[in-house]
């Protein structure tokens, strides 16, 4: 749907990669190919894994909770991280079934029963396969059904910006607050996904991941910088520090859980609502940021609401939370 010509040369124009690409030749997301003048991509409608999941397991904890959601995702990827974990889809050619954007509507609706409310695209990189997202998008908004991507958020405001109006919510990855781990581990820009989380936020529900990694991106200046830029979008924005295990090619040791509390601590000081992922026995519940009342209590995917607005029943305060 994005692209332009320069002579023989197609320039991709969905992310800011903005790749340049002859007859024959691919996207660095490994999707996008050049073929007789135009830009096809090879995984439409292609889906390599699907589930139902809990939705805060993408994570979502401010935006229905305890309720399910039909998760699916397809292959490859526009960033190429070393520690990804879901590498086997994203990086390395993976088996997938084709399903129409109409079937993908029906599978919905025969697990809507189960509390499901909804289609995520998640697994691996959804902007990546934007014309599908686009089409099912476009048709769950007419039939009431909720849309949410789980993404790295690197792509171009254009695209963004036409998707954004079918879309309900979004846990966008912040993969660190330096422009060189972007640009070294990631091979991508950090200021195109900080723009993306800006424009989200104006448009539909948001919550930031940020997996915390051994020596690289876990320092206390580092997380103090990102909880600060993050609060002058919206301090209501909830930010999930999850804690990095040993994957794909990156060997380091899982990052200390005491490191993982004190970016916690860290990040609470800018923020009404910080939550810490991968680790077992720790405190994950969501209080109000003004008179501490328990609004949700979490264990596991456990979910005890003690709200039925997003009010809290003690102080009367607005919360950040779509019920």
């Amino acid at each position: 749907m994005f692209y332009d010509m320069e002579g023989e040369i197609l320039i991709c124009r969905l992310c800011p990669h903005n790749c340049r690409l002859k007859n024959g030749d691919i996207g660095i997301c490994n999707v996008r190919i050049a073929k007789d003048g135009k830009i096809n991509t090879i995984n439409y409608g292609e889906v390599s894994s699907i589930a139902l999941d809990p939705i805060e397991k993408k994570p979502l904890f401010h935006f229905k909770a305890g309720k399910n959601i039909l998760s699916v995702g397809s292959i490859g990827c526009n960033f190429k991280c070393g520690f990804c974990q879901n590498y086997s889809i994203s990086m390395e050619k993976a088996e997938t079934q084709y399903i129409s954007s109409a079937n993908l509507i029906n599978l919905f609706k025969d697990t809507k029963a189960k509390d499901n409310i909804g289609i995520a695209f998640t697994y691996n990189e959804p902007f990546i396969w934007y014309e599908y997202v686009f089409d099912v998008s476009k048709i769950a908004k007419e039939e009431s059904i909720d849309v949410v991507l789980v993404t790295n958020g690197y792509i171009n405001e254009e695209p963004l910006k036409k998707l954004l109006p079918f879309v309900d919510a979004m846990n966008i990855d912040l993969k660190a607050f330096s422009r060189n781990f972007y640009n070294r581990i990631c091979r991508g820009n950090i200021d195109n996904v900080l723009k993306t989380i800006e424009i989200a936020d104006e448009s539909c529900h948001v919550e930031v991941t940020t997996l915390l990694i051994n020596g690289y991106n876990d320092s206390i200046d580092e997380i103090r910088e990102l909880s600060k830029w993050l609060s002058g979008i919206n301090k209501d924005i909830p930010l999930h520090l999850t804690r990095y295990y040993p994957m794909y090619k990156f060997t380091v040791p899982s990052t200390p859980i005491e490191r993982i509390i004190e970016c916690r601590d860290i990040a609470k000081e800018y923020l009404n609502y910080v939550y810490i992922g991968n680790v077992s026995g720790i405190d994950n519940n969501t209080y109000c940021p003004k008179c501490g009342y328990l609004l949700v209590k979490r264990n596991g995917y456990n979910i005890d609401l003690s709200i039925k607005e997003s009010k809290c029943p003690g102080c009367k305060k607005e919360i950040n939370f779509v019920l």
